[in-house]
């Protein structure tokens, strides 16, 4: 049994404060079912008082939204020397803004969708209606558009019909000063989870995104019964594997750590497509990593201790 003692903050005041408190509450609660000391607190003004008084062996950021992905927090957790699973400071900056982390993927050759990246004041001064035309002229077929910063689908627009396209971004741009627009890849979306406890980066089984509405919108992520779910994908082997590649390669490039999952598109030719990688991925009841670890005969409990226990391990060198 680990001796580690335990951390786990969830909560804050983002956008995802839900979803982060249920990712919290299921980390703490399937690390305790193995006798391991944890706590769980929802941070505040007084965390970094409590930290250094507390000094826990090791912090898990479960804080989903700007504070907990951005590097934010893991920068402050770096300089009062207090360990944390997951990603570094700077590889979660990276990840964090997707423009930023498209064009690195992109770079080891992973495919990604065309795409244009709007601040919200470029958008006004240089005219929304002539730049909203170019983009219509510009790209063909269907759109996403999202906040170039964000996660749990919050402001994100498929765009089959142009004349909606204003809309969309006027919600990306409740969410965030910038809007990606991508040229939208018709396919099989897949996430494939990436785990590390110190052994080496590990692809988890793919899993198959399936949301009965046709969108994975925040709804369909989080409510039981909106979206079906196959692990692992229905898809070939050697597609398969291809897209292991790709997502292992994004983790690499992006320099992340301890785990992440990587979103990714199927194209009917068999590429697999890079969306966006998460540093910290969505852990409750109906999140795609805890499934593909049960589905790979892992323990989430287990699981969760070794990369507490390899981020420690990690910060005494």
């Amino acid at each position: 049994m680990s001796q580690t003692r335990i951390l786990v903050l969830a909560g804050g005041i983002s956008h995802e404060r839900d979803v982060s408190l249920r990712s919290g509450r299921r980390v703490v609660d399937s690390l305790a079912s193995h006798g391991i000391a944890v706590q769980l607190r929802d941070p505040d003004a007084t965390l970094l008082s409590y930290l250094r008084e507390s000094r826990p062996d090791v912090v898990w950021p479960a804080l989903h939204g700007a504070s907990g992905e951005d590097g934010a927090l893991r920068g402050l957790l770096d300089f009062i020397g207090i360990p944390y699973v997951g990603s570094r400071a700077e590889a979660a900056r990276l990840a964090w803004d997707k423009p930023t982390a498209k064009t690195i993927v992109g770079r080891v050759g992973v495919p990604t969708p065309r795409s244009i990246t709007l601040p919200r004041d470029a958008f006004r001064e240089l005219g929304a209606n002539s730049i909203l035309e170019e983009i219509q002229d510009e790209f063909s077929g269907p759109l996403v558009v999202k906040p170039a910063q964000g996660g749990s689908a919050q402001g994100v627009s498929v765009v089959d019909d142009r004349e909606l396209l204003p809309r969309a971004m006027v919600d990306a741009y409740t969410y965030c000063d910038s809007a990606l627009i991508e040229q939208k890849i018709s396919g099989t979306e897949i996430a494939i989870g990436i785990i590390d406890s110190g052994d080496g980066a590990v692809a988890l089984p793919a899993v198959e995104i399936q949301p009965l509405s046709g969108v994975y919108s925040f709804e369909a992520r989080y409510n039981a019964g909106e979206t079906r779910f196959f692990v692992p994908a229905r898809i070939e082997p050697e597609i398969a594997a291809r897209a292991e590649r790709a997502a292992l390669d994004a983790h690499a490039a992006l320099g992340l750590r301890h785990l992440s999952r990587v979103d990714l598109i199927i194209d009917g030719a068999g590429t697999p497509w890079f969306l966006e990688a998460n540093v910290l991925p969505g852990l409750t009841e109906t999140s795609l990593l805890p499934q593909a670890l049960e589905a790979a005969g892992h323990d989430l409990g287990w699981v969760y201790s070794a990369l507490a226990d390899a981020a420690v391990a990690e910060s005494r060198g």
